[in-house]
């Protein structure tokens, strides 16, 4: 994982920021990691939760405008 919780997050395509919150989330369900691990896990799943509402905010803007020009 980078350094930072959030480092790299903004390049990530939204089937990479996806399939690595999946895995943060199992990490995070497993328990086993320490205190400052699992904080460190939580912010990156945030980052990576934020990334995927982003995509898909804009997969829908595009859906919109496509419908509107068809409309027109």
């Amino acid at each position: 994982m980078p350094e930072s919780p959030t480092a790299d997050v903004s390049e990530l395509s939204y089937e990479q920021a996806r399939d690595e919150l999946i895995r943060v989330v199992g990490e995070l369900e497993q328990g086993s990691a320490t205190l400052e691990q699992s904080l460190s896990l939580w912010e990156r799943g945030e980052a990576l939760a934020s990334r995927c509402e982003q995509w898909l905010l804009g997969a829908r803007e595009r859906l919109d405008a496509a419908r509107r020009g068809t409309e027109a």
